[in-house]
């Protein structure tokens, strides 16, 4: 029986993989490929900024935030979230953590000069400002009328829509770092190619080697399957909810359409209610 490959992007997972001690070599890779960095501005180390021990109360609770922190040679932080469901709430929201991380990078009395630089990352399941093709997207503070004048260097956000990836043409994984990183993230995409990535990067190599050395220990799977199973929950309950909202939707309508003498096979048809159910509402109101 071939090994059913976990994914990447679950976030407890993701964590084990590029945001303990040792796991430096394929930080820096992945925020080089992210950034666009090489050569002389490339990141050639980060320090790891771990969480505390993560407990499985923190991993089944579907709420909490699993995400990866590190600090650069030059005093730069940044913070990665994978957010594989939809809060509605993305941009805000990372606009929240980078102001954590920049705040936690003063010190009292500190010169506002010497602030660190932030750099937010997030990877998301879903398709983010679906107005724009583009999977990968990066904001920075500009002069609205004079778009190439940069307030400050201090914030940057940025968003990696898995969705548009994998519907994207054209990719590259021979010659674009990024592709490759997404590929070996992106638990649809082919085993083959996944091993090609591999192959092709000593960084996403060690990552993969890692992932099956965690993915050994019974406990890690445990909390790996718990935290699989919160995201699934989350899940079920939003589809419930809307489907409650949906039902609850149609009653009203239906009973509003009966009591102003509507025909009761029209309002039938319309709502997809049965008769008996109509007349009940109707009742009830």
């Amino acid at each position: 029986m071939v090994k059913q490959r976990l994914n990447p992007l679950n976030d407890y997972l993701f964590l084990k993989i590029m945001g303990e001690k040792g796991d430096e070599e394929q930080l820096c890779a992945f925020l080089n490929a992210v950034l666009g960095r090489k050569g002389q501005d490339a990141i050639v180390s980060v320090e790891i900024i771990e969480n505390r021990a993560v407990a499985a109360e923190v991993v089944g609770d579907k709420a909490s935030i699993l995400d990866v922190r590190a600090a650069t040679a030059s005093g730069g932080r940044i913070n990665i979230e994978v957010q594989l469901r939809n809060l509605g709430n993305m941009d805000r929201r990372s606009l929240f953590y980078w102001s954590r991380e920049f705040s936690k990078g003063m010190e009292s009395g500190q010169d506002y000069r010497e602030a660190p630089n932030v750099i937010a990352i997030n990877i998301v399941n879903y398709e983010f400002m679906p107005e724009v093709p583009a999977f990968h997207l990066g904001f920075h503070i500009r002069e609205d009328t004079y778009r190439d004048v940069l307030l400050t260097d201090a914030l940057e956000i940025r968003f990696l829509d898995m969705v548009k990836f994998r519907r994207a043409e054209g990719k590259d994984i021979r010659n674009d770092p990024l592709h490759r990183w997404l590929t070996w993230l992106d638990k649809e995409s082919p085993a083959k190619l996944v091993e090609e990535a591999a192959r092709m990067d000593k960084a996403i190599r060690k990552a993969e080697e890692k992932m099956e050395y965690v993915s050994s220990d019974k406990e890690t799977l445990r909390m790996y399957e718990m935290r699989e199973m919160a995201l699934s929950d989350w899940t079920s309950g939003i589809n419930h909810a809307r489907e409650e909202g949906i039902k609850e939707g149609r009653r009203e309508i239906a009973a509003k359409l009966k009591n102003r003498g509507i025909p009761i096979d029209q309002i039938a048809e319309y709502t997809g209610l049965s008769v008996k159910e109509i007349n009940q509402y109707a009742k009830e109101q």
